[in-house]
């Protein structure tokens, strides 16, 4: 069966161009920076190289203007609340019902990307459903579980919440090459795990919902260090380096072997 790299650096002839997006504190995207300097002096050069970023925010809860200015890199703010309430749109809205203003916004974006030639955009803690292509996110759940109807169990907002509370033991992040659905793209690697620890039983946790999403910020934000800010970059330089594939059912490859279950080392 043939396979399609994600990115082929021997036709590109080029490192691999990279569009880092973010709604918030940015540590996903400050971890991909680490790692391209990291490349870079380590080995002369680095496979990948981000070109610009984008917020969806322009209030001081994101920091992607900081970002730039300590990096040199271009900075792009387009806020969706805005475009929302210009034309008196709800923010929260079903993805179907409003998948055409979601088009409308990306346009924007899309204009960016191709002016810059981008072949990745990185999702480093973007909020906003995107109508983009060729993206890889990053996402605070093991994606190779799935429910009984034969879907990913834990995807959205609440991933986390949603593990410790139908009683997970460990915790991992994934990385996807995004579709058009929520967190239901090809799969490409999963983190190691993070032991689930609660102050107290399960069962009197659930009985205290606000203990319980306390419980779950709590293991979300070190499940960040042990999982999103290691598979995050890696991800990407692999892809940047020619390693990951699809077939022609958009299943997962790494170095020309299937990974149903997500590239994990």
């Amino acid at each position: 069966m043939p396979l399609t790299p994600l990115f082929d650096p021997n036709e590109a002839g080029r490192p691999m161009r990279v569009a880092a997006f973010m709604s918030g504190s940015g540590t996903n995207i400050i971890r991909l920076l680490e790692r391209e300097r990291l490349l870079r002096s380590r080995d002369g050069s680095s496979p990948y190289e981000v070109i610009f970023i984008f917020s969806d925010r322009s209030d001081g809860l994101c920091h992607g203007e900081r970002i730039a200015h300590e990096t040199g890199i271009p900075y792009f703010s387009y806020d969706i609340r805005a475009f929302y309430r210009l034309r008196g749109l709800p923010r929260r809205v079903n993805i179907l019902e409003g998948l055409s203003a979601r088009k409308e916004y990306d346009r924007v974006a899309a204009g960016l990307i191709a002016t810059f030639e981008i072949d990745v955009v990185a999702l480093g803690g973007y909020m906003s459903y995107t109508t983009l292509n060729r993206c890889v996110n990053v996402h605070p759940a093991d994606l190779s579980i799935l429910a009984q109807n034969g879907e990913r169990r834990y995807v959205g907002d609440n991933a986390v919440f949603d593990a410790i509370a139908a009683g997970e033991t460990t915790l991992r992040s994934s990385t996807l090459w995004t579709d058009q659905g929520v967190d239901t793209g090809p799969l490409l690697m999963v983190s190691d795990p993070l032991q689930v620890e609660l102050p107290e039983s399960l069962d009197l946790l659930v009985k205290n919902k606000e203990k319980l999403i306390k419980a779950a910020e709590a293991h979300q934000d070190r499940l960040k260090e042990i999982g999103d800010w290691k598979i995050f970059p890696q991800t990407i330089e692999m892809i940047a380096r020619g390693r990951f594939a699809l077939d022609e059912s958009n299943n997962v490859h790494v170095d020309g072997d299937p990974v149903p279950q997500g590239y994990r080392e």
